[in-house]
C-alpha cells in the first residue's frame, strides 16, 4: 500500500452524527475529500454541509433526533439501502447543559447523558452488526478534555465525555478481534459557535490561550485531519485510543 492510499478513503461509506454545523461539518467535509461517500446525520439542515462537500451525489441528509434511541434503526436502513454498506461511523452529535452541581437537575442531567453516552453506545451496536460480518469498520468516537479533566458547571457533560472515553476501550477490546476499529478524539478548545461565548469574553479567553502552548484556538478542520486518519488504513493497528487535539492543552 502506497503513502497516499494509505489515507484514501475510496469507496468506503461513512455515517457522521451532527454534521450540520462546526466540528460535524468538518470531519464530514473531511471525510469526503478523502473519497468517502458521507451521509450526515442530524435534527437540522444540511444544505451548507453538502455546498462546503460539493458532491451531492457522495451525500445522504438522514434527519434524526439522537435524544432517544428511536431513529437508530432508520439510520442504519437508510444508510444500507442508499449505499450497501457501512464502513466508518462517527460519533460527534452531543449536547451540554451548565449549571453549579449544587443545582442541577435530573432532566439537564438525562438530556446530556441519552445523546452524548446512551445514543453513541445504541447506535454503534447497530451499526457494527452489519460490520461484522466483512470483518470490518471503523468506529470514532468524539470525546472532549473532559474525558480527562473534571471542569467546572458541566457535571453531565463530564460524565458523559468520560464514559465516551472508557466505552471507546470497552468496544475496542470487544471488537478489535472482529476486524472493528474503534478509537476517540478528544478536541481541545476549538473556533465553534458553541465556544464564542467563551471567545468573546476577555478574561476567559486570555486565560485559556494563555494555557494552550501553541498559542491559538484550534479550527474544525484539526479535528477533521485526526478523524480522516482514525478512519483510513493508516490507523488499523490504532485501537482504543482517545486523542487529543488540543494545542498541547494536556501537555502544560
Amino acid at each position: 500500500m502506497t503513502n497516499t492510499a494509505m489515507f484514501s478513503l475510496e469507496g468506503k461509506t461513512a455515517i457522521v452524527t451532527g454534521a450540520n454545523t462546526g466540528i460535524g461539518q468538518a470531519i464530514a467535509v473531511g471525510l469526503a475529500s478523502a473519497g468517502a461517500k458521507v451521509a450526515c446525520v442530524g435534527r437540522s439542515d444540511m444544505t451548507e454541509t453538502f455546498e462546503k462537500i460539493g458532491a451531492p451525489a457522495r451525500c445522504l441528509e438522514v434527519r434524526a433526533d439522537l435524544a432517544t434511541l428511536e431513529p437508530i434503526d432508520h439510520i442504519v436502513e437508510a444508510v444500507t439501502e442508499w449505499s450497501g454498506s457501512i464502513d466508518i461511523l462517527v460519533n460527534n452529535a452531543g449536547i451540554i447543559r451548565r449549571a453549579d452541581a449544587l443545582d442541577f437537575t435530573e432532566e439537564d442531567w438525562d438530556a446530556v447523558m441519552d445523546v452524548n453516552l446512551k445514543s453513541v453506545f445504541f447506535l454503534s451496536q447497530a451499526v457494527v452488526r452489519t460490520m461484522v460480518p466483512r470483518g470490518q469498520g471503523k468506529i470514532i468516537n468524539i470525546a472532549s478534555l473532559l474525558s480527562f479533566q473534571g471542569g467546572i458547571r458541566i457535571p453531565s457533560y463530564t460524565a458523559s465525555k468520560s464514559g465516551v472515553a472508557g466505552l471507546t476501550k470497552l468496544l475496542a477490546c470487544e471488537w478489535a478481534p472482529k476486524g472493528i476499529n474503534v478509537n476517540a478524539v478528544a478536541p481541545g478548545y476549538i473556533e465553534t459557535n458553541n465556544t464564542l461565548a467563551l471567545r468573546n469574553d476577555p478574561d476567559r479567553n486570555k486565560a485559556i490561550l494563555e494555557r494552550i502552548p501553541a498559542g491559538n484556538w484550534g479550527q474544525a478542520p484539526d479535528i477533521a485531519g485526526a478523524v480522516t486518519f482514525l478512519a483510513s488504513g493508516a490507523a488499523n493497528y490504532v485501537h482504543g485510543i482517545t486523542l487529543p487535539v488540543d494545542g498541547g492543552w494536556l501537555a502544560r
